[in-house]
């Protein structure tokens, strides 16, 4: 994990920042006027005069294209249509976490009971679930017996799951990755 010491606080995302007005630095772009009708290429200059004349700005809405496409656009409105469309986007997607449930090789009954209660919620609300098992000491000996709970654990699930990734150790550490059945 990344650690950011700059008062505890990860960077914030920058905005797409458009040139606009003098800020062009191309010789000459093409130009699209306000009903998205297409101009041609013009000097930078006489498109600024024009854009002004109408009370726009020119804005350069694609930078790497030959010459460069420009638009007449009001640039505040510009932003906030750009800002409202991606809070609607963000509150549309939907955060999938994967939650742990730890198990060990001796586990009691009544304990793979709650962990298997704990984790139909997790299901229940969508989430995928990483089932583990950490060996320790005299515990790498039983790599089957810990492979056994784990498969048991699975099956005994009561929602209808699918294995996303298979049983596999990595190092002392026994994990698949279980999610629900898409209906």
């Amino acid at each position: 994990m990344r650690r950011y010491y700059k008062f505890g606080r990860r960077p914030k995302k920058q905005k797409v920042k458009y040139p606009t007005n003098e800020g062009i630095r191309a010789p000459e772009v093409q130009v699209i006027d306000e009903q998205r009708k297409m101009l041609g290429v013009m000097q930078t200059a006489k498109a600024l005069a024009m854009a002004k004349e109408k009370g726009y700005d020119l804005v350069v809405v694609s930078p790497k294209t030959q010459p460069p496409v420009a638009k007449f656009t009001d640039y505040g409105k510009m932003q906030y249509e750009q800002e409202k469309l991606l809070r609607k986007q963000k509150s549309k997607q939907k955060n999938l976490e994967i939650k742990g449930i730890r198990l060990s090789a001796k586990i009691s009954e009544h304990d793979m009971e709650m962990r298997k209660k704990q984790a139909e919620k997790f299901l229940e609300k969508g989430h995928k679930i990483k089932v583990e098992i950490i060996l320790r000491g005299r515990e790498h000996k039983h790599i089957p017996l810990a492979r056994e709970v784990i498969t048991n654990f699975i099956n005994n699930l009561s929602i209808d799951t699918v294995v996303e990734q298979e049983l596999k150790k990595q190092g002392s550490k026994l994990t698949a990755v279980v999610a629900t059945k898409k209906s």
